[in-house]
């Protein structure tokens, strides 16, 4: 989602346990007025059972042999007006059906987030007529805790298909957010922060993740009863941590395509400093899978396997946390350089200013980019910005901001592309 600070102890956990992650997070906390940071996900995830080890290489000298599609895989995607006023907030529509049926539904205002992984709906954005069979646990239902760096949502996992483009994932779980079926928030989810439960402070109808890897906790969860993850819930509605099975996880539904399920690319057109009132672009399902998405000279950096965090090096200062998070609608950075307008940079004119992203395999990409003054910004009629900038204390994360004007792929962990497996990104 778009929320701007990482979820650090959650990390921590995920880490010490090699491997849970997905949930979210992104830079600095903010309220839902106009301006402020919004719901977004960090990159954490957990690396599936039986992961290989990534290789190093660029695109053009590593050659690794990829099934080949000819279903349709471009999702169209937008940014416009969000609630509250949310900038930068990247959206899609969604199709979500009862598992082997025609009983469907086309969500809208989904939002499309590299930085988290499996699809999350509000309950109330469903019809009554689509009832989804809930993933069991044990004798009960199972509850998922999602914690983002601005909240939690919180409700039932639920199977569905999901179709995209001409893709289908078939009977996947997904997150059923503020499901009445389980009306009882866990104590320690609720303490997580404030509720994203309503379209009001998700800001959004969901949120579809396809981040880096294919389950949103993985080994982690598998191996112990985390808490703020997965929850057993009897039938009186009462929860308590419960282990979870990666194939009930709720699934990045990329990784569940039949060919096309590598991993995405976000092809967004370049702006101007002054913004777009609306932006269209596509979302490409695979990499390397068909003509539409192939590498060519992008440079690939590889990402930690269990973290999914790169290295990103600017003005002096290393980043050893940094992510590239299309739900995060800034770039997020700590910089004594420019002045400051609460969570948001403001210099009195446009800066540019240049960083080096480092991959576990060496390979460093320099990147110039821009920080806009963000009154000036909000204060505008536009709803999507290349040079919105906030403050983060010990995080670089690259928002979506960074993806304007570019084609920045997003590769699945241990899956076989045109580079050598995942998790990287390429740009």
């Amino acid at each position: 989602m778009t929320i701007s600070s990482h979820l650090r102890v959650l990390l921590l956990v995920c880490v010490a346990l090699a491997g849970c992650g997905g949930g979210g997070s992104g830079g600095s906390t903010g309220s839902s007025q106009a301006g402020s940071p919004s719901p977004a996900s960090s990159p954490t995830a957990a690396t599936p059972s039986g992961a290989s080890a990534p290789s190093g290489g660029t695109a053009s000298n590593v050659a690794t042999s990829v099934p080949q599609s000819t279903t349709p895989n471009v999702q169209p995607i937008a940014v416009t007006t969000a609630p509250g006023l949310t900038r930068n907030m990247l959206t899609t529509s969604v199709t979500v059906c009862q598992p082997g049926t025609s009983n469907c539904a086309t969500i809208n205002n989904i939002q499309v987030d590299t930085g988290s992984h499996g699809l999350r709906i509000l309950a109330s954005a469903l019809p009554a007529s689509l009832s989804l069979a809930a993933v069991s646990s044990g004798s009960g239902v199972t509850g998922e805790c999602a914690v983002f760096g601005d909240g939690y949502a919180w409700g039932a996992v639920r199977n569905a298909d999901v179709r995209m483009a001409g893709q289908l994932a078939a009977s996947i779980p997904i997150q059923l957010i503020a499901d009445p079926t389980l009306p009882n928030v866990p104590t320690d989810c609720a303490g997580s922060g404030p509720s994203m439960l309503t379209v009001a402070t998700l800001r959004a109808n969901g949120i579809l993740g396809v981040g880096l890897f294919a389950a949103d906790c993985g080994s982690g969860c598998v191996n112990a009863a985390l808490p703020r993850w997965y929850y057993s819930c009897d039938a009186s509605g009462a929860c308590l941590a419960s282990t979870q099975a990666l194939a009930q996880q709720v699934t990045n539904p990329v990784s569940q395509f039949a060919l096309d399920n590598n991993g995405v690319v976000i092809d967004l057109p370049a702006i101007a400093d002054a913004g777009a009132a609306s932006v269209s672009g596509s979302l490409i399902f695979g990499i390397g899978t068909q003509a539409n998405n192939t590498l060519g000279g992008a440079s690939v950096v590889k990402a930690n396997p269990q973290t999914g965090y790169v290295v990103t090096s600017s003005a002096g200062q290393t980043y050893a946390t940094s992510y590239v998070d299309s739900g995060s609608n800034g770039l997020f950075f700590n910089s004594s350089q420019f002045p400051q307008c609460g969570y948001w940079y403001c210099p009195s004119s446009t800066q540019t200013a240049s960083a080096s992203i480092v991959g576990t395999n060496g390979a460093s990409n320099s990147v110039s980019f821009a920080i806009g003054n963000s009154r000036t910004l909000f204060a505008s009629s536009n709803n999507a910005f290349d040079n919105l900038a906030g403050i983060a204390s010990n995080s670089f994360g690259w928002g979506l901001p960074f993806f304007f004007g570019r084609r920045v792929y997003t590769a699945i962990a241990s899956r076989a592309t045109s580079a050598g497996p995942g998790p990287y990104y390429a740009f």
